[in-house]
């Protein structure tokens, strides 16, 4: 089956999602805030913006799902870094293991990252997983590679009149504080924690992107769920103790309707 670019992959593949088996057709040679809680102190380099505790801005969280093993998102992920300089967007760079095989291991892919890959494709009824892909605001993915759709996307979502929860997080000692208020929850909503690395830079030796040197930003290097909001007054912490690795430069606190869903609330808090 055609890739979103047109473009015939060439492997067949499988992997579970929730409620849905999601499947690989064929492999794909050239795929891819409101913010409050204090102001946030985020270098400029990792370009995941600033909040003004009084009037936060509205952001539109834009994840790539990239791989340093797929030759089509180099160019997505410049897309990114260009997309992580404007104050009105939280950037993240989200890597997937399941090109590893090709020769070159991501450093940065993990199960736990993959896994928020392939429960975004059964929420959004995708019968595979691609990269590069953009995922804008939880509701609508694109190929990552397409800046014009990429940006159309973004300002649809900025436009859309659409409730949004006032998410406050901090710091506190080596624990995250996230204070969700009392709001109308149609649904239950799943708040997400995702630690972000500052930007890397990466000489690839294997695979399809041999030779390269990559610059990745805002990488994603976990993520947890925290828990459940139903509309009520909530307060969650996380023990970051061990996140004491001098990349680690932030954590964004997600608040999606369901379990994977639309943003309904986001906010960023520095760890440095």
């Amino acid at each position: 089956m055609p890739n979103r670019s047109g473009i015939s992959p060439t492997i067949d593949w499988s992997v579970k999602g929730p409620g849905a088996i999601l499947t690989v057709m064929k492999r794909h040679s050239s795929w891819a805030l409101a913010l409050a809680g204090g102001l946030i102190l985020v270098p400029a380099a990792a370009g995941i913006g600033r909040a003004d505790n009084m009037h936060p801005p509205r952001k539109t969280v834009v994840e790539l799902f990239t791989s340093q093993g797929c030759s089509s998102c180099p160019p997505a992920d410049a897309l990114l870094r260009e997309l992580s300089k404007r104050p009105d967007i939280i950037a993240l760079s989200i890597h997937v293991n399941y090109w590893d095989y090709i020769g070159w291991k991501d450093p940065f892919a993990s199960d736990e990252t993959t896994a928020r890959q392939h429960l975004y494709a059964a929420a959004l009824h995708q019968r595979y997983v691609y990269t590069p892909e953009m995922v804008i605001d939880g509701a609508h993915d694109v190929t990552g590679s397409l800046e014009a759709d990429v940006k159309t996307l973004i300002d649809e979502a900025a436009k859309r009149d659409r409730p949004r929860l006032a998410v406050a997080a901090k710091m506190s000692g080596k624990k995250i504080v996230v204070d969700l208020p009392a709001g109308d929850a149609k649904e239950k909503a799943t708040v997400w924690l995702l630690t972000i690395d500052r930007e890397h830079v990466t000489h690839v030796e294997r695979g399809e992107n041999t030779g390269r040197t990559l610059t990745d930003a805002n990488v994603v290097r976990d993520v947890k769920k925290l828990g459940e909001w139903n509309g009520k007054p909530l307060q969650l912490t996380a023990d970051m103790g061990d996140e004491d690795d001098e990349n680690y430069v932030a954590c964004a606190i997600l608040v999606q309707s369901g379990e994977i869903g639309p943003v309904i609330g986001a906010a960023v808090v520095s760890m440095q």
